[in-house]
This record gives structure tokens, C-alpha cells and sequence, in this order.
């Protein structure tokens, strides 16, 4: 009985340039985001103007909006020019996959801040009952609904096909949760 390897998904595309967030460390989204530019890669920063009141004086302070991610939107042949880059950490992985970010989500984030106002950023808290959709893997596309939370790790999910139900254990990054028919 042999074994089967895991598969891993790669966005990276030898010709159309996707967005990927990168990692860093804290304090550092800036300097990376400036060194990324000088480098020809397009960076995004998302950042946000927060005034801040103090007991004696009143400051505006420019914040990331996601503290310790840089969005890059690259080739394959600009992933090591990346990596290379001081301070970048890494690639943000879903799973040990590199998936790449919908060019949608950039600008919706875009817009979000031209907006002005403050923006807190959680990370998505699912809940039982409601309707997933598989993003990465051999199940990818697939929806169904959430049965049960069995630890930070492990989400039971109810996926229908053709009028049979399987239950299956799946990590909560492989998911993104649907409102309305609207993958969030």
C-alpha cells in the first residue's frame, strides 16, 4: 500500500501578477514596504490615520491596518526577489499553501481606508451552522455548513453531494465563510 504525498497549491503564475501578503516583523511594514518598491516589486501597505489624545497634546498617527502583513503582487520570477528582501519573513500560507489574495480583497481594503474612518481588524470567527466554502485543497469551491467547532484546529463540516451528506474534519484556514451566497 503506498502512501500518497500531500498536495500544495501555488498561486505564483509565470505571467500574471497576483496579490500575496507577506510577513514581518513589528514595526517593520513600512521600511519593508519601501525597500519592496525600490526593488520594482508593487507594495501595498494598507494604513490607516488614527488621531490619538494624550494628556497633554493631540497626535495623528499612521498605523498599518494589519499589523506585520505587506501585500505584494508579484510573478513567480519575483518570489525570490521578495523573500531576499531584509526583514520580509515569509509568505503568508494557508495550510502550507500560497494562495493568492483576490485582487477584489486589495481593493476593498483600498476603499475601506479612503473612507477616513478607523477600521479594526479581526480575524474571521466562525460559528456552528454557518455556510463555508472549502478555499484551498482537492475540495476547493466546495460549500457546505459547519457542524461542529472540535478545537482552534479542527472544524467538523457537513458537504452535500449528490443528496448524500459527508461529514469531514478540516482545518479552519481551508474555509472562508458565505453570507448571502458571498464568499467573505
Amino acid at each position: 500500500m503506498s502512501k500518497q504525498e500531500p498536495t500544495y497549491e501555488n498561486h505564483l503564475d509565470e505571467r500574471e501578477a497576483r496579490w500575496f501578503a507577506i510577513y514581518t516583523p513589528y514595526k517593520r511594514e513600512k521600511m519593508v514596504c519601501r525597500q519592496l518598491q525600490k526593488k520594482g516589486v508593487r507594495a501595498y501597505l494598507p494604513i490607516q490615520t488614527l488621531v490619538r489624545r494624550y494628556t497633554r497634546k493631540i497626535r495623528k498617527v499612521e498605523l498599518p491596518l494589519i499589523s506585520c502583513y505587506v501585500f505584494v503582487q508579484i510573478t513567480k520570477t519575483e518570489y525570490v526577489r521578495v523573500l531576499e528582501t531584509e526583514h520580509v519573513l515569509g509568505f503568508v500560507k494557508f495550510a502550507g499553501n500560497l494562495i493568492a489574495i483576490p485582487e477584489e480583497e486589495i481593493d476593498l481594503l483600498k476603499q475601506v481606508l479612503g473612507e477616513g474612518m478607523e477600521v479594526n481588524v479581526e480575524k474571521q470567527s466562525y460559528h456552528e451552522g454557518d455556510t463555508v466554502e472549502v478555499a484551498s485543497g482537492n475540495l476547493v469551491g466546495t460549500r457546505g455548513r459547519l457542524c461542529a467547532i472540535q478545537g482552534k484546529k479542527q472544524f467538523l463540516v457537513d458537504l452535500e453531494f449528490l443528496g448524500y451528506t459527508l461529514q469531514i474534519n478540516i482545518d479552519p484556514k481551508l474555509l472562508r465563510k458565505v453570507i448571502n451566497g458571498v464568499v467573505i
